[in-house]
């Protein structure tokens, strides 16, 4: 996600625009905008199996949002014995912060 560069940026390089369009391609699904909410707002990382109920999914459908998140870096996991655990990538959820302002390019 280094690459990403802001939407409102004078100009954006062509890797820049890959990187980002990677980024929002892992966020084109509503499941895996539920699952960042839930990691954004936890206060301590998060069991696959605290996911099921609140998405209404199984968990081999939560794990395969889990990885296409971890695939762009949005989130980290941690292994506790059998368990894995997840949580949001502080300096992703940064750049992703940076990557949408669009503060002052419109309107």
């Amino acid at each position: 996600m280094e690459w990403c560069a802001p939407l409102a940026a004078p100009a954006v390089s062509d890797d820049e625009a890959a990187a980002t369009a990677e980024l929002f391609r892992a966020l084109g699904d509503a499941s895996r905008v539920k699952i960042v909410n839930v990691l954004a707002t936890s206060h301590e990382p998060v069991c696959v199996c605290e996911l099921t109920e609140p998405l209404g999914l199984t968990q081999p459908t939560v794990s395969h949002h889990v990885k296409k998140l971890l695939d762009v870096g949005l989130v980290e996991r941690e292994q506790r014995g059998r368990w894995a655990f997840y949580s949001l990538n502080p300096d992703a959820a940064r750049t992703l912060a940076r990557v949408v302002d669009l503060k002052g390019a419109c309107c």
